[in-house]
């Protein structure tokens, strides 16, 4: 069963970066698809990049577009997402997500979780 686990978060200024990254245990030809979700307190979880580990196709959503970038090193079975120019309103436990194909952000669509870490964006 795949396992993941991220890790990364920390407290940080607005303007600042962070860098998550996602240990993915198996990393087999299932579960291509690895997504990168954020959800703060009282609001829904919110999938805001996705990539596809074979063919390398990304997606963004439009609240990070331009400031967060979704990659991986496959030799190293990690994803990242590396974040610029934080805002306060990015403040949220962000969670890596893997499934067997690409299609949406909906977190129902997603197999696997790891458990969270904490990006805190003071201003």
């Amino acid at each position: 069963q795949e396992q993941l686990a991220e890790s990364g978060g920390d407290s940080v200024q607005a303007g600042g970066s962070l860098r998550l990254s996602c240990k993915v245990s198996l990393w087999t030809i299932k579960n291509i698809c690895m997504g990168w979700f954020r959800q703060a307190p009282g609001k829904e979880r919110e999938g805001i990049a996705v990539r596809n580990r074979r063919s390398g196709s990304t997606y963004v959503s439009d609240s990070v577009k331009g400031r967060f970038t979704i990659s991986q090193d496959s030799a190293k079975h990690m994803v990242y997402l590396q974040m610029n120019s934080l805002k306060p309103e990015d403040t949220s436990t962000y969670y890596c997500a893997a499934a067997r194909q690409c299609g949406d952000t909906i977190p129902a669509s997603f197999d696997y979780w790891g458990q969270g870490t904490q990006v805190t964006v003071s201003s």
